[in-house]
């Protein structure tokens, strides 16, 4: 089924929106809703197959990044579809001190959505790495 601007809109919101969600239920909620139950990401050599995964991945980097307070899930504008490909760039912005907005990760992202619209690839390639502590 043909994804309209409004379904990509929604699908980049709540998967930008998964990212910052401190509750764990809502969390494993959202994962079953945004991926396919085979769905898998692909990052910086490492990869998370299933809900199971997934909701296991999405927890670590909420506790990592965001449920620290150090950093913010941002994007860029610019979200390019092509088929069943949605492309987009997301960043971890500082959250607070006296670099609070400035964009400290970011990677394209490209998710292959399926019929239903919902993710079956996630890749994330970074262009831009967190800087060295």
């Amino acid at each position: 089924m043909p994804q309209t601007t409004t379904d990509i809109d929604r699908t980049v919101e709540r998967y930008l929106a998964v990212w910052s969600e401190p509750d764990a239920a809502a969390r494993r909620g959202a994962v079953a809703r945004l991926w396919a139950p085979d769905g898998v990401e692909f990052v910086e050599g490492a990869q998370f197959r299933g809900h199971q995964g997934l909701v296991e991945r999405v927890a670590q980097a909420y506790e990592l990044f965001v449920g620290s307070g150090e950093y913010r899930i941002a994007r860029e504008e610019h979200v390019t579809v092509h088929g069943d490909i949605v492309r987009l760039t997301i960043q971890l912005a500082y959250a607070r001190g006296p670099r609070a907005g400035e964009v400290a990760w970011a990677a394209r992202v490209f998710l292959v959505l399926d019929e239903d619209g919902r993710i079956r690839q996630d890749y994330h390639l970074t262009v831009r790495p967190l800087p060295a502590a």
